[in-house]
């Protein structure tokens, strides 16, 4: 799910001009003169590497950095004290405070010397610049932080990374990441590339320690930012990276799920798929964050409460509206409603009411239109698990009445073709299953370990879930 846009987006600082890293010397003939199209390249990569040739990491060059910092942030703090409203003569300290937190991003080469940047006592200081009423200096430090916690380099180095972040959270990060994104305008090019640096720190954080997951949403207004975001009618890289976060903060939280439905959730996650109930998306990005907006629909749709919201909001119908259009959105709508339906008798009522029987026994017979992502055969068969489940919710939802009556007429019509296609599939499904049996029962005599867990998870994988 990762934004192809905006993850590489690299922030242009204003003082940019100020401290750009010295050029390679023009590459010279043979008499002296300068040469102007045959350059070796080689050579002047070589020259370049000599030039910016970094010191070793170690603690030595560690605590060298830290007390540089340390040193350029006592005299922008004495600064901006002593000529609080004279900012051109604190503004040299502010840009010698830059530089310092630009060389500390080194340490995201030696994930093994967190330890040791948590022993100095530095991460306060670090993580209190977030509040620094420079919003420059604050993005600094989010591209710090996202540097020091990215994925790549925190792989094989568990124990330091979870120092660090522990760390991090002890000190605040999360309450001020989240105020210094309040402080944010999505509009500038800066800015937006430091609210991407937000929201990729936080899942990093995330990826360290899940329970921030949990921890992110209690301390902090994030949850109502991301709301606010998704709701936006335009498109942009940091609206699909909200809804992914967003996604990550509901999927294994039952208490994020029941947090959101508390702030209408239900109903603006409702509205921002909405957007798509008779239109594509535009671009491969945009169809990634319909996605997301629908697997935070699917995880909204745990709890029973908000299954109520969701019926109480017409979420019901717009699903069947969804699966009219016969849109990109049409697959992940017969998600979203097996969801809603699962256990929740109301739903089952209500999509009978409203005409869904038609449009999902459509889907039934195989009768789902074909565009380019669901033309992959795994995607069709997805399809047809998730329409034989939301038909066996319905017998399960509903049990007497009018409402089964025309479900079970449903079975009879068109000399019973619908009971043909059950048998079809029970079949099918039932041979899928009898073959990963036999098997597994081939693997047992192999002598590979395998325990019932596993076996019956292979079992579910080759269909019995849908066959029972």
């Amino acid at each position: 799910m990762e934004p192809a846009n905006t993850r590489n987006h690299s922030s242009k600082r204003k003082y940019d001009d100020a401290i750009s890293p010295p050029q390679p010397p023009p590459a010279l003939t043979s008499n002296g003169t300068v040469a102007d199209n045959n350059v070796d390249l080689s050579l002047l990569e070589a020259i370049e590497k000599s030039q910016n040739a970094v010191e070793a990491l170690d603690l030595r060059t560690l605590k060298k950095l830290v007390l540089a910092f340390e040193r350029r942030l006592k005299e922008n703090i004495e600064a901006r004290l002593k000529y609080s409203n004279q900012p051109d003569r604190f503004a040299d300290s502010e840009l010698d405070l830059h530089e310092e937190l630009q060389k500390l991003k080194i340490l995201a080469g030696a994930p093994e010397l967190y330890p040791d940047l948590v022993a100095l006592n530095v991460v306060p200081s670090i993580v209190d610049l977030l509040n620094h009423d420079n919003t420059d200096i604050a993005i600094d430090v989010v591209q710090l932080l996202q540097d020091l916690t990215d994925e790549d380099v925190l792989d094989d180095n568990d124990e330091p990374a979870k120092v660090l972040v522990d760390a991090l959270i002890e000190n605040s990060v999360l309450e001020l990441l989240v105020q210094n994104l309040h402080r944010l305008n999505d509009s500038d090019p800066d800015d937006s590339a430091a609210v991407y640096a937000t929201l990729a720190t936080i899942e990093n954080l995330i990826e360290v320690k899940p329970a921030v997951a949990e921890l992110v949403c209690e301390k902090t207004k994030l949850m109502k930012w991301l709301l606010g975001k998704i709701k936006v009618r335009e498109f942009d890289g940091n609206k699909q990276y909200a809804s992914e976060i967003l996604a990550i903060l509901l999927q294994s939280s039952t208490a994020n799920q029941k947090r959101l439905g508390q702030m209408n959730g239900v109903d603006v996650v409702l509205q921002a798929v909405a957007m798509y109930k008779s239109r594509d998306p535009k671009s491969s990005d945009e169809e990634e964050m319909l996605e997301n907006l629908f697997d935070c629909l699917c995880c909204l749709l745990m709890p029973l409460e908000n299954k109520e919201r969701f019926v109480k909001a017409e979420g019901v119908e717009l699903m069947i509206i969804i699966m009219k259009q016969k849109k990109l959105a049409y697959g992940s709508a017969i998600r979203a409603l097996d969801f809603a339906m699962t256990k929740y008798p109301p739903a089952c009522e209500r999509f009978v009411d409203v005409l869904g029987l038609k449009t999902a026994f459509a889907a039934f017979m195989g009768k789902i239109p074909v565009n380019k992502k669901n033309k992959k055969e795994r995607y069709q068969e997805e399809l047809e698990e998730r329409i034989v489940s939301l038909i066996s919710s319905l017998f399960g939802g509903i049990l007497r009445g009018s409402r089964r009556e025309r479900l079970l007429s449903k079975f009879v019509e068109n000399e019973c073709e619908k009971i043909d296609r059950l048998m079809e599939l029970y079949m099918r499904y039932s041979d899928r299953v009898k073959a990963e049996s036999e098997r597994l029962n081939e693997v047992e005599l192999d002598d590979l370990e395998m325990d019932e867990d596993e076996k019956y998870n292979r079992k579910l994988e080759a269909g019995l879930y849908t066959l029972q």
